[in-house]
């Protein structure tokens, strides 16, 4: 097995869109499941081809090659002799036993979506709490990528605490004008560009929806990488909230899943939920057996990735400042986790061309997909550090970005 094609078994969260396209679930892109268009198609062939990337995406591989990494992988972790799970146990069991004890929790339920999970999890605390708002970022992944299930599904209404592209501070909590029953963080905040706030401004955030008797849940799908950015363990972050939920997908590399961590007796009544929205999966166990494999070698290595982003931000913005760009920004700066946004003044079909020439080329791929921006002419693109971006100095991603800066440039100018 060459380089490339063991890069191609560490695959990592697909961070494919933005909050003006909700109607794409999280991790695809328009077109994708129908065909797409021409340049699409020809893009991913190239990315799928490039032999020197930052990380590998999901869609990359084949189905042969995931299955064929998967019982090497499942091996590793579980005592393949054992009966297959039914209805959520055997495997299933051992799965949520291991997130609590990551987590500190006193128990977790699996679930097979992150949106299903959360969604459980609010409703459960709308009843304990008798209160059915919920205060959440208008850019959470329940108000962008869930097409409206809280209200729709629930019966669960949404309040705003802020509209800046960051966590709400305590004093927006505390000053809110109406009541609401729960307070939900997401950590990092994806789509203002993985942000997190600092520990002790979390932990205001928290004893302020204490204040007033909010129950607080944490949409942690990313939570794996925000130690390194908090100093503290997952088990410390966790205990700031009554509820945790988590993605095995998102960070951990795996095929799918996420986990509702928390108090024994809520987990419980989640389960309840979980049969009653459909959630009760008769068997589960590539999902279980690869998000077990992700706790065991991908998490420790996410520090190590945190790192590496860190510097690869810093390398790209020499690499744009080499090549004369005329405007450019990484958000945020430092970066938090190992993913982070880069703002561009070029329409994102010139940005994207760009990709697909230089992955054709010269096997690099710096960046995946350009998105529009808020304003006209500005693009963004998110961009995640994994397994096979440790291999990279800062100067091959310096060099790397000043390329794909001047070809960019020679487009605009051709076209």
């Amino acid at each position: 097995m060459n380089e490339n094609e063991r890069n191609r078994q560490t695959v990592t969260d697909p961070a494919e869109h933005t909050a003006k396209e909700s109607p794409v679930p999280e991790g695809s892109e328009p077109g994708e499941a129908r065909g797409g268009s021409e340049a699409h198609a020809r893009r991913a062939a190239a990315l799928r081809g490039a032999e020197r990337v930052l990380a590998r995406h999901s869609m990359d591989a084949t189905l042969q090659e995931r299955l064929a990494a998967l019982p090497a992988q499942a091996a590793s972790v579980y005592d393949l002799a054992e009966p297959v799970d039914v209805y959520g146990n055997g495997v299933v069991e051992a799965l949520e036993d291991r997130v609590a004890d990551v987590l500190g929790t006193e128990a977790a339920a699996f679930f097979p979506t992150g949106t299903m999970a959360q969604q459980v999890a609010l409703r459960c605390w709308a009843g304990r709490s008798g209160n059915s708002t919920v205060a959440l970022h208008p850019l959470a992944h329940p108000e962008v990528h869930e097409a409206g299930a809280l209200g729709a599904v629930s019966g669960l209404r949404t309040v705003h605490p802020t509209r800046e592209r960051r966590l709400p501070t305590a004093a927006e909590v505390r000053e809110f004008p109406e009541p609401f029953g729960t307070l939900m963080l997401e950590l990092p905040l994806r789509d203002a560009g993985f942000v997190l706030p600092t520990w002790e401004e979390l932990t205001e955030v928290v004893a302020a929806a204490r204040e007033r008797d909010a129950v607080v849940h944490l949409d942690g799908a990313r939570l794996w990488e925000c130690t390194t950015h908090f100093g503290r363990p997952l088990p410390e972050i966790a205990a700031l909230a009554d509820t945790v939920y988590v993605s095995f997908y998102k960070s951990l590399e795996g095929i799918g899943g996420a986990a509702l961590a928390g108090p024994a007796e809520l987990v419980e009544e989640a389960r309840t939920w979980r049969h009653r929205y459909g959630g009760q999966v008769f068997q589960q166990f590539p999902t279980a057996l690869a998000a077990l494999h992700g706790l065991e070698t991908v998490l420790p290595l996410l520090p190590s990735y945190v790192a590496k982003a860190q510097e690869v931000a810093e390398a790209i913005g020499a690499g744009f400042a080499a090549a004369g760009v005329p405007w450019f920004r990484l958000h945020p700066r430092p970066v938090h986790t190992h993913q982070f946004q880069v703002w561009l003044p070029y329409e994102a079909k010139a940005l994207d061309a760009a990709v697909t020439e230089l992955a054709e080329e010269t096997g690099t791929a710096l960046f995946r997909r350009w998105m529009p921006g808020d304003a006209p002419g500005v693009s963004m693109a998110e961009v995640t550090v994994a397994g096979p971006g440790l291999a990279w100095t800062r100067e091959e991603v310096a060099r790397a970005a000043e390329e794909f800066a001047r070809r960019v440039s020679a487009g605009v100018s051709r076209g």
